[in-house]
C-alpha cells in the first residue's frame, strides 16, 4: 500500500474527476451508500443529504461549500488551497476489498489526516471515493464548519506511512516493499499473476466490466445499447492487454534483476597527498 500526499488545491471539482479517473459529467451519479462509488465521509453528511445519491458536481460543490460560506478562512500563513487530496494505491496482486474495508480504511486516513476525529460534531467535510481499481482517494476540505481551520500534522506523510503498514496487516495486503518498483521477484513472475485470465487481478476487472455490458445491453433505449458496446469493446480491450503482458513475459529472463542497493560499489583509493595541519 502506497499513500501519495497529493498538492492542496483551492476546488474540489478537479479533484474529484482525478479520483473518478474522468471528466466529472453533469448528470453523473455518486451514491453513498453500500456498493457505492462514495465508501465513507464525514460524520455529518447525512443532516445534508437525502436519497443516499448525488451528482459529481453536487459532491464537488458540497466539498467547496466551505470555502465560500467562509471568505476569510485560510492557514496561518495565509494560505486558502483548503482542498487535501490523498491517493491510496494497493499492490497490483491484493485482492479485491470489500466495500466496508474500503470504508474502514477511508475513516482511519481521515483520523490520521486530522479532518476527523471520533466523537467530534461538526469538523471537516471529506469523503472516500472507490472509482478505479485498487486505489482509493479521500478528498476534505480544511475549513470546518465553524470556519476555522484544520492544519493537517506536520508529519503528515511519514504518520500515514506508519498507518499503511499496520492497515496492510490488519487487512492482509501485500507490504510496501513488494509493489512492482521494489519487487525481488522476477518481473516475468509478476507480470505472469497479472495476465492470468482466470484468476490474475486484471481478470476478475475484466469479467466485472463484461457483467456490467450485459446489464447494460439489455436496458431499453439506444444509449443503453451503445454503452453495452462499448463496455464490451472496453473489456475486449482489457483481454488484449492481459495477451501482451502475458507474451512480454515470456520474453524476459525467469531471474531477478540484481538489485542497485546490494551491487557493491569500489571505494575510492587512499590518498597519497601529505594531510595538511594547522
Amino acid at each position: 500500500m502506497i499513500i501519495d500526499v497529493r498538492a492542496r488545491g483551492l476546488g474540489a471539482g478537479a479533484v474529484l474527476s482525478d479520483a473518478l479517473g474522468r471528466k466529472v459529467g453533469e448528470d453523473e451519479q455518486l451514491a453513498a451508500e453500500p456498493g457505492g462509488t462514495i465508501v465513507a465521509a464525514w460524520r455529518q453528511l447525512d443532516q445534508y443529504f437525502d436519497d443516499g445519491v448525488w451528482s459529481a458536481p453536487r459532491w464537488a460543490e458540497h466539498l467547496d461549500d466551505p470555502l465560500r460560506l467562509h471568505p476569510f478562512a485560510a492557514s496561518p500563513s495565509g494560505d486558502r488551497r483548503a482542498i487535501l487530496h490523498l491517493v491510496v494505491r494497493l499492490h497490483p496482486l491484493d485482492r479485491v476489498l470489500e466495500h466496508a474495508e474500503w470504508a474502514g480504511i477511508g475513516h482511519r486516513l481521515a483520523q490520521v489526516a486530522g479532518v476527523s476525529v471520533p466523537g467530534e460534531e461538526g469538523g471537516c467535510r471529506w469523503i472516500a471515493v472507490q472509482a478505479q481499481p485498487g486505489r482509493l482517494d479521500v478528498i476534505a476540505n480544511l475549513i470546518r464548519t465553524d470556519g476555522t481551520w484544520t492544519n493537517p500534522p506536520r508529519r503528515l506523510a511519514q504518520l500515514l506511512d506508519s498507518e499503511a503498514r499496520r492497515m496492510e496487516a490488519d487487512f492482509a495486503l501485500h507490504p510496501r516493499d513488494q509493489h512492482l518498483g521494489h519487487s525481488t521477484e522476477p518481473v516475468a513472475v509478476i507480470l505472469a499473476r497479472l495476465a492470468g485470465e482466470q484468476d490474475g487481478p486484471m481478470a476478475g476487472v475484466r469479467r466485472l466490466i463484461e457483467h456490467a455490458a450485459w446489464q447494460t445491453a439489455a436496458l431499453p433505449g439506444a444509449e443503453a445499447a451503445q454503452a453495452g458496446q462499448d463496455l464490451t469493446w472496453a473489456a475486449r480491450r482489457l483481454l488484449h492487454l492481459q495477451q501482451d503482458l502475458a507474451a512480454i513475459a515470456t520474453r524476459l529472463p525467469p531471474t531477478p534483476a540484481p538489485s542497485l542497493a546490494t551491487t557493491p560499489v569500489p571505494l575510492p583509493a587512499p590518498a597519497t597527498a601529505h594531510a595538511v595541519t594547522r
